[in-house]
């Protein structure tokens, strides 16, 4: 028995949860798959895991195994990466994934660079408004937004990025500019039938404010809400990255800044640190370099 090709097994079977999606990843049959995990399952005479026709999960034995496996399987990783650091260009898939307009403004334009960069690594880059598994889904890295659950993922800061009301200088010279969340109540806004929704977040001597909006339009897309925002529509609230462009040009002003909430942070996150191959730890560092520098103006200090 190859006893490291047995561990990687173990290891992506627990990591994916499913010996059929083990298999998928490791290019290999299921059957294979089964063969190897009661291989070494005999070779330490331990059950390292309890298999049903639903799930699989580890035993206590399995739990503690796994975590010697990813320290040996992460030592013959980092030798290897020794002896051909410096040696040839890195080689090899990456997938990276973001949120749609994050990664079409910051993420996929860093991206480009690294292929021009490297272009013996091919890089796929998915771009959702949804938070992606990446265990699950074969996605090696993930560019998120907000505060992270529990889920085990090693998350290194970008930033971080305001929520901002904005309007255009016509609605505010018609109007006059807020000066307390509460005039919001009667104006009219822009809703977004997303994460603001018909209710407006706002701190107020350090406490938080919720305040309810109303207006003729709701989108279910940010760019057209900015966009009616801009036409002079009402006021909205968006990321600050989101509004960027319209704000630099002129065409929306931030409002309201003393009462915002705190900033969202923002996070590249990444499965198994210690398990990550040459390629995407150089990606990772590329990514933090490129899209951390710029973290003023996704923030919003304008």
């Amino acid at each position: 028995m190859d006893l490291i090709r047995a561990m990687r097994t173990f290891v992506e079977i627990a990591d994916r949860g499913s010996l059929t999606a083990a298999a998928q990843v490791l290019d290999s049959s299921l059957a294979a798959v089964v063969r190897t995990l009661a291989a070494l399952e005999a070779h330490l005479d331990v059950r390292l895991m309890n298999r049903t026709t639903r799930r699989i999960a580890l035993t206590d034995d399995g739990r503690n195994y796994l975590e010697h496996c990813r320290h040996i399987l992460s030592a013959v990783q980092d030798a290897e990466d020794a002896l051909k650091e410096g040696a040839a260009e890195p080689v090899g898939p990456i997938t990276v994934t973001a949120p749609v307009q994050f990664g079409q403004m910051y993420v996929a334009p860093a991206v480009t660079r690294f292929a021009l960069r490297h272009p013996r690594v091919k890089v796929r880059v998915l771009l959702h408004d949804r938070v992606v598994n990446l265990v699950e889904e074969g996605v090696d890295v993930g560019v998120r937004i907000g505060a992270l659950d529990d889920s085990g993922l090693i998350a290194q800061p970008l930033g971080s990025i305001r929520r901002v009301v904005v309007a255009s200088p016509a609605l505010l010279a018609a109007r006059g500019e807020p000066e307390h969340p509460e005039a919001l109540r009667d104006a009219p806004c822009v809703r977004f039938s997303g994460a603001s929704g018909l209710t407006w977040q706002f701190r107020v001597d350090g406490r938080a404010l919720q305040i309810p909006v109303g207006g003729n339009l709701e989108f279910n897309h940010i760019a057209p809400a900015v966009e009616a925002c801009a036409a002079g529509a009402g006021f909205g609230l968006f990321l600050s990255y989101q509004v960027r462009p319209h704000v630099s040009a002129g065409t929306l002003k931030v409002v309201l800044r003393d009462f915002e909430p705190a900033p969202r942070p923002v996070h590249v996150v990444y499965p198994h640190a210690r398990l990550l191959p040459g390629r995407t730890r150089l990606l990772i560092d590329w990514l933090k370099r490129e899209i951390g520098g710029d973290s003023a103006a996704f923030a919003g200090e304008h």
